[in-house]
């Protein structure tokens, strides 16, 4: 049994990430840390827990006592966590902030994106867990990157729910504003950029062409909905038979032959990847849900692969159809 700690337990992405550890046949939660909430009861704060745990939110943890800890806290801080606190050596983390995603002299964190670097996940002790617009849009595009095959300027658009922005309220995050509402922000240099740009010259060294990305809130709960077109000089069935047979080994990305909707993702860790071919150029559209495959869900494969177990446990989760 892989004895699980959470850092930062009071957020949206550490309330999806412990409805699935509970429900994770390997994996036992032995604490959740929570400066704002301790004594509290996990279900006082994520509601939708009531019945499922009587875990209570801790101060102060004793990292001995676990295999590993899942960072949820805000950008920024797992960073300042690590430069206060020393950490067994024996202990595996899992960062889900933006604090180790890109490469630089002296981080020893692997980018945790198991369809781009699934053998050195394998091999590791510190995941930088992806972006949630950064799992999406990399979704849509490394098969492409993987073949060399990127020739031009990327165009993405892509809209996220208002649980990307955190659960602390914000004027772009609260219903009255949210509601029947659409509004663009950080139009081209959102932060995601930067590990999209490092993941696809993985794949294809001699890549230079820029990535436009125009993000957008949208007016929905959670789940991911992105828009890719690039030139592409094969036919439709050469683009699919490529995305075939990249994520033919990938279990949770499936290559549509029929448009997909956000629905079909919703509460799983399932992406789903559609090509269409218009003149020369290839649209690509990848689903996810931000919550799921773009943050926790996605953490919990990370993990599953770091202890050798089947990269699906615990992940069996269904869509929400309506």
């Amino acid at each position: 049994m892989i004895k699980v700690g959470i850092i930062g337990g009071a957020g949206y992405t550490a309330g999806e990430l412990i409805r699935i550890l509970l429900n994770h046949p390997q994996a036992e939660i032995t604490f959740v840390q929570s400066s704002s909430n301790a004594g509290n009861l996990v279900s006082d704060v994520h509601t939708d827990l009531l019945g499922d745990t009587e875990i209570e939110f801790i101060l102060q943890p004793d990292f001995s006592k676990v295999d590993l800890v899942f960072f949820c806290m805000g950008h920024g801080k797992s960073k300042e966590f690590l430069h206060k606190h020393t950490l067994p050596d024996h202990l595996k983390i899992i960062d889900l902030s933006h604090d180790f995603r890109l490469k630089k002299e002296g981080n020893t964190f692997v980018y945790g994106l198991p369809e781009l670097n699934r053998e050195l996940i394998r091999t590791s002790t510190r995941i930088a867990n992806p972006g949630c617009f950064a799992t999406a849009i990399q979704l849509a595009i490394l098969p492409i990157a993987a073949a060399g095959l990127i020739k031009d300027e990327l165009h993405v658009n892509a809209i996220t729910g208002s649980t990307g922005g955190g659960q602390e309220p914000t004027p772009t995050s609260h219903f009255s504003w949210r509601n029947n509402n659409l509004s663009v922000y950080k139009a081209f240099e959102h932060q995601h950029l930067g590990e999209i740009a490092e993941s696809l010259q993985q794949l294809q060294p001699d890549l230079n062409h820029v990535i436009n990305f125009i993000p957008v809130r949208g007016n929905h709960t959670r789940g991911i909905f992105a828009s890719v077109y690039t030139k592409f000089d094969g036919t439709l069935e050469d683009a699919q038979k490529l995305y075939q047979d990249y994520y033919q080994s990938h279990p949770f990305v499936f290559v549509s032959k029929t448009n997909p909707d956000l629905k079909q993702v919703i509460n799983t860790n399932k992406a789903i990847v559609y090509l269409e071919k218009h003149g020369d150029k290839l649209m690509i559209i990848s689903v996810t849900d931000n919550l799921l495959k773009g943050a926790s869900g996605q953490a919990v494969q990370n993990m599953n692969l770091i202890f050798g177990i089947e990269e699906t446990m615990g992940l069996n989760l269904k869509a929400v159809a309506f």
